[in-house]
Formats: structure tokens, C-alpha cells, sequence
């Protein structure tokens, strides 16, 4: 709840099975006085208002009407956007059609609360019909829509007089119709002569589309076309850190967890790996011509700037952050100034600098403007920057906007780790579904701002995009050191990168901030991932620091969630030494953790089996991964020397060992090539 001036927090209230917030407030009415019949006076009084904190599931649903039969829409929408992480649709059904009976029998045997329980029973079948229209998949329960059949059943006996039954039954026959088109595979059969020939001489004479050919516009603005049209179809709910890194879900009927969110890290590795891609598999030219491809992606990041897509423009630095990029010493030094310039300033966008204070403010800024408010240290590039807002302000351009959705699944997950799901007397705790519920405003706030892009598909550039190669991190490692073989020793590295000035830190530990939130691998593995890539690609991305919000708070605080004796860490089992799928999740780490405690932690969050002992722990660095002795305190053996959040991953010894000897091979390879 939102304190104002004339709203005090009064006292806590407990009753069985619930404990409410009780808050006292102000209001005005207006009477009229007996002695003068033309002046009224303003008078006050105070209204008594509970909220409820903590509840059985019972209790929950009991408060989405008020006893005088109201309608919390403030709670309502809380409830219905949150209520997945604890209950089911048909549990939520089944206490609404129980509370309107008993309600009804309650009016038949008490006629001084008739009146009062007819208001409450008309106001649980608003928010019914609220619920059908707000979320209507969560009455899709094919092939037998339990939930809609109760609720057709229950609507004919009692509330015969309304549209219920109606509405119930048509929303049947449309998912069945919809299951039944699904099924057919929606293949459709056109003959046309005349189009096919077309295709065949447009397919004869029309050149592959090149990189270097494609306008930095054009490429952007299919990026932004891409990435508006999948985050419009985010839903807010698939977010939350209960369903989206949940433990116990259970995958019903082939179907997967977070399917939108899924879609939209898809797309986010599609972009970062072909930035990579593109700048590495061309061995044989120059470094001024591969810094032309460097450059290239860095104007392209500019557009996206300007076109307020922060998702496609983080990908683009992450490819660029990437350690298989980063190192090439002599393309970087064959950018000119400006674009260092430019490339320093997009990256700095992102900096985990106070929980990416940057970038928060920025897309909050921006949500909803016209128009992006670029900015440069640069004259130049600010000069540049004023004519095109002059450009846009001249010509009515809008921009929609469209975020990197990896900051709030990062909120959300910290959210879920950070603060319990139930009371310490096993009551379910709402005040978390409050904190949860006003990061999922965020997105669908943005989601209204995405409406506004009004880009059209280009078949052409998305045939090219699909047809560029990618290669997993062992590959582009490799392919890095063949274009620049690894010679100088670290002053002369210090020296060179010196001459490039002062650029972002590369995030080595960063291949996943968007993963930061948590799918296991058998969630990843139903993603449709590119077919051209290697199936170790997984999910690369550029780290982000998480946000946490403090158990005891209602705002976000602006530091990672670490105490004197607790913080979260990200973790990532992995179970061979080609499972690079960068899946991380977050455990609280206590400073009495030993490393089989931790190892055990990692090993349930995952839902793995065996022996602590055949497990090694280790911490992921920018530099590399720091092994973590065994029977030492992990909480003060970490290395947390830069303030980010740690990143831990767990292995097999048989696979830690097989990685060593694989490294070792590469090494001897490269050093073979290299003679």
C-alpha cells in the first residue's frame, strides 16, 4: 500500500489464518450547518483500513472483496498477476464459487447481512469476469477446461441471471477451435505460377546480402521490429522468479516454463553471437577491414540508441565485451577516436556501477518520451546528436522503446531468493507478492511504450541474419587466437590497450546476465535455438548486477544484497564439459557455508543427485575460475575485490580434470599452428 499525507501506519492485526496491515486515514465529508443554511464546512474523520500481510490461501481470496462488498483493485490486480507462485487456477476457482455459495446460504439464514453479502457476491463475480478477461490463458486447460466447465456449471445453479455461463461456454468452443487450427499445423496450400516464377528469377539475380552491405538503419530497425514484436507478447507473470527459476514446476503435456521470456533470450543470444561471429570468421583480412565490421556494429548500436531498443543494444555490446573480441588489440586500434568514443559511451549504459543506476534511470527516463535524449561527452558526437533531435522534433518522429528485460528478471529472481515465500508461521506471504507486483507495472508500462514502433518485416536481411554461422566459446576462443596469436607479455598488453584510451571493462563473468534468473536445461533444451550454432552456445550474455530488494523494504536498494553475514550468489551446475549453457541460479550464502554446503545447495537447486565428494566448487573471475578448496568458509574465501555479485559453478572432478586436459591440448594446438 502507498502511504500518503493523511495515511498512518497504525498497528499489525492478527486473526486466524491472517495477519493484517491496519492503517488509519483522513477524509473529509461535507455537512450542512443549522445555523447558516448557505455555508457548508469541511469536517474530518478517520477511517480504519486493513491490509492484509499474510494469509492462508483462503484468506487471500476472501480479501479480493472488501466486507462491505467493494473492490480492491489495487489488491485484485496484485492477486491475479502474482497468485501462480502459490496456487493454481483451479484452486483460486474452487474458493471463489465456495465463498459466493456460503455468502448465498449466509443471506438465507442471517437477513441482516443479506444485504451486505448480495453486494459481496456481486462484486466476486466482477472479479471473476475481471480474471476471464485480464488472463484468459489460465482458463486453457486442454483438452478437458476444468476451470471453465465449474465455472459454466456453477454460473447456470447459481448466478442464473448472469452472462457467466455464456461467456464460460464461449470461451470453451474458441480454445477448442484454436487447439483444433494448432493441430492442423496451419499449413496452407497457395498455387501461383506467376509468384513462384518471381521467387525463382528474384532468387537467380539477387545477389547474398553481405554485412557490409546492409544499411546500419535498416539492420537496427529490423533488430527493433524483432525485438518489439516479442516483448509485446512478454507475459508480465511468466517473469516472476517462482515461475521463471522455479524448483518444483513440472512440465505438463510437452509444454515449457516461460515460453515469452524464453523467446525473447533467444533472440537476445541470435544478435550477440552473430556480432561475434561476424568480426571472427574471416581470418585472412586485414585489421583495418575487420575494424571496419567492428565499427560497423557499434553504428548499428547507435541506431538502436536512438530508437530507445536497449535489448538489441545490449546484445550488440555484449558480442563486443566478449572475451574473443575484446582481445583483438590491433582491430580496436584501427577504430578512430570517435567511434572509441561512442562505443565507450553505449557500454557505459550498462556498467554494474551502483546496481546499473545508468540504466534504470535511463530507461525509466525514456520509458515513455518521444524520442531517445542523447547525450556525448564528444562535440562532435553531441553535435551530431542535437541535429538529429531537431530532425525528429521537425519532422514528428515518436520512438516506442523497447528494454532489456534481463534487469527485471534479475529484480525478480533477487526478490524470490531474498525474501521467504512464507511467514515463519507457514502463512503466505503477500507483502512479497506487493514487491513482485510493482516490477511487473514496470514491464507492462514498457510493454504500451513498445506499441508505438511501426517497422516493417524485411524477409531479405532476416535470410541473411538466419544464415550466418555462430560457434561456441571454444571456437571463438580459438579463432580469436589464430587471428591475434597470444605473444606479448602483460606490460606490453597494458601498454597497448592503453593506446585504445579508456574503455568499459570487459565482464569475462558475463556470459549470462539475462540467465541470471534461472532456467534448468531441460527447459533450455526445448528453446528453439539456432541449428547452424553448436549446441554449447547456449546462453551467452553480458553479466548484469542484480537488483535486490531488502526483505524488510519496499524500495529497491542500491548495492547487491550482502550483509555482514549473508549474501546471494549466482550458481551454475554443469554436468559435462560440453554443457555451456551459462543456466545460473541465486542461493543466499551464509558466512557459516562450508563448500560441500554450498556444493550440496547448488546440487538441490538443480535437483541433482550424489556424493558432495565427487564435486568441486569453483568461483568464476574475470581472469578465469578460482577453485574453491575443499572444507574452507566459502563466504570469506570468494574473491569479491571488484563489489559485483560472485558467480560460482559446480562440476564433476572427472569433468573439471577432462577440462584441464582439454585446455592443455588447445594450447599445444595453438602453439603448433602458430610454427
Amino acid at each position: 500500500m502507498t502511504l500518503d499525507d493523511v495515511t498512518r501506519f497504525w498497528r499489525e492485526e492478527k486473526e486466524d489464518g491472517a495477519i493484517y496491515n491496519v492503517y488509519l486515514k483522513k477524509v473529509t465529508y461535507h455537512t450542512i450547518s443549522d445555523l447558516d443554511q448557505c455555508k457548508g464546512h469541511l469536517m474530518w474523520e478517520t477511517q480504519k483500513i486493513r491490509v492484509i500481510k499474510a494469509g492462508t490461501l483462503e484468506k487471500l481470496v476472501e480479501s479480493l472483496v472488501t466486507f462491505k462488498g467493494e473492490l480492491d483493485s489495487t489488491y485484485v490486480n496484485v492477486f491475479l498477476a502474482t497468485y501462480r507462485t502459490f496456487a493454481t487456477p483451479k484452486q483460486v476457482l474452487e474458493l471463489l464459487v465456495k465463498r459466493y455459495k456460503w455468502l448465498q446460504k449466509d443471506s438465507r439464514e442471517n437477513k441482516d447481512r443479506k444485504e451486505n453479502n448480495e453486494n459481496q457476491q456481486k462484486t466476486f463475480k466482477s472479479v471473476i469476469s475481471v480474471w476471464m478477461d485480464t488472463y484468459p490463458d489460465d482458463f486453457r486447460d486442454h483438452p478437458d477446461y476444468t476451470c471453465l466447465t465449474t465455472l459454466e456449471s456453477f454460473s447456470r445453479q447459481f448466478i442464473p441471471e448472469s452472462d457467466l455461463e455464456l461467456r464460460a461456454r464461449h470461451k470453451i468452443e474458441k480454445f477448442q477451435s484454436e487447439a483444433v487450427s494448432k493441430s492442423d499445423g496451419g499449413i496452407k496450400f497457395q498455387f501461383s505460377i506467376v509468384e513462384e516464377v518471381d521467387h525463382m528469377i528474384d532468387a537467380e539475380y539477387q545477389k547474398p546480402l553481405e554485412f557490409l552491405d546492409i544499411p546500419n538503419q535498416r539492420l537496427a530497425e529490423q533488430l527493433t521490429y524483432k525485438d518489439a514484436e516479442l516483448f509485446k507478447r512478454v507475459i508480465p507473470h511468466h517473469c516472476l522468479g517462482a515461475v521463471w527459476a522455479r524448483r518444483d514446476r513440472k512440465l505438463g503435456k510437452g509444454g515449457t516454463i516461460a515460453p515469452s521470456v524464453l523467446a525473447t533470450i533467444d533472440q537476445f543470444n541470435r544478435v550477440s553471437l552473430r556480432v561475434i561471429a561476424t568480426i571472427l570468421r574471416t581470418r585472412d583480412i586485414k585489421s583495418s577491414q575487420r575494424a571496419k565490421i567492428l565499427q560497423k556494429w557499434i553504428e548499428i548500436a547507435q541506431d538502436l540508441r536512438q530508437q530507445k531498443n536497449f535489448s538489441s543494444l545490449k546484445a550488440i555490446i555484449s558480442g563486443l565485451q566478449s572475451h574473443s573480441v575484446y582481445r583483438l588489440r590491433r582491430t580496436w586500434s584501427s577504430l578512430t577516436k570517435e567511434s572509441i568514443d561512442t562505443f565507450q559511451e553505449l557500454a557505459d549504459i550498462f556498467s554494474n556501477d551502483n546496481n546499473q543506476i545508468l540504466s534504470r534511470e535511463l530507461l525509466m527516463k525514456e520509458a515513455t518520451a518521444k524520442f531517445a535524449d542523447l547525450d556525448s561527452n564528444n562535440k562532435m558526437l553531441r553535435r551530431r546528436n542535437l541535429q538529429k533531435r531537431r530532425s525528429w522534433i521537425e519532422n514528428g518522429i515518436v520512438q516506442g522503446t523497447v528494454p532489456y528485460l534481463g534487469t527485471f528478471l534479475t529484480d525478480l529472481t533477487m526478490i524470490d531468493t531474498a525474501v521467504p515465500d512464507r511467514t515463519e508461521c507457514g502463512l503466505i506471504n503477500f507483502e512479497k507478492r506487493r514487491k513482485e507486483f510493482e516490477v511487473l507495472a514496470q514491464i507492462k508500462l514498457l510493454q504500451s511504450a513498445a506499441q508505438i514502433y511501426h517497422f516493417q518485416e524485411n524477409k531479405r536481411i532476416w535470410s541473411w541474419f538466419d544464415s550466418v554461422r555462430v560457434y561456441d566459446e571454444n571456437e571463438c576462443h580459438d579463432m580469436s587466437c589464430i587471428i591475434e596469436p597470444i605473444k606479448e607479455g602483460p606490460s606490453r598488453l597494458k601498454k597497448k590497450s592503453a593506446s585504445l584510451g579508456t574503455r568499459p571493462p570487459r565482464y569475462e563473468g558475463s556470459k549470462l546476465s539475462l540467465l541470471s534468473c534461472g532456467l534448468d536445461s531441460s527447459s533450455i533444451c526445448s528453446s528453439n535455438l539456432d541449428s547452424p550454432a553448436s549446441p554449447s552456445q547456449g546462453m551467452s550474455h553480458s553479466s548484469s548486477t542484480s537488483s535486490l530488494l531488502s526483505c524488510d523494504s519496499d524500495t529497491t536498494v542500491s548495492s547487491p544484497f550482502r550483509s555482514s553475514d549473508t549474501c546471494v550468489i549466482r550458481v551454475r551446475f554443469e554436468s559435462s564439459p560440453e554443457s555451456d549453457t551459462h543456466v545460473y541460479k541465486s542461493i543466499m550464502l551464509k558466512n557459516a557455508d562450508h563448500t560441500h554446503t554450498v556444493i550440496d545447495k547448488v546440487l538441490d537447486k538443480y535437483s541433482k543427485k550424489g556424493p558432495t565428494s565427487n564435486f568441486c566448487l569453483l568461483q568464476v573471475l574475470s581472469d578465469g575460475e578460482l577453485l574453491i578448496p575443499e572444507k574452507v568458509n566459502v563466504f570469506y574465501a570468494m574473491n569479491n575485490s571488484d563489489g559485483s555479485e560472485p558467480v560460482f559453478v559446480v562440476r564433476t572432478k572427472q569433468d573439471q580434470e577432462a577440462r584441464i586436459q582439454h585446455r592443455k591440448r588447445g594450447r599445444r594446438k595453438l602453439k603448433n599452428w602458430s610454427l
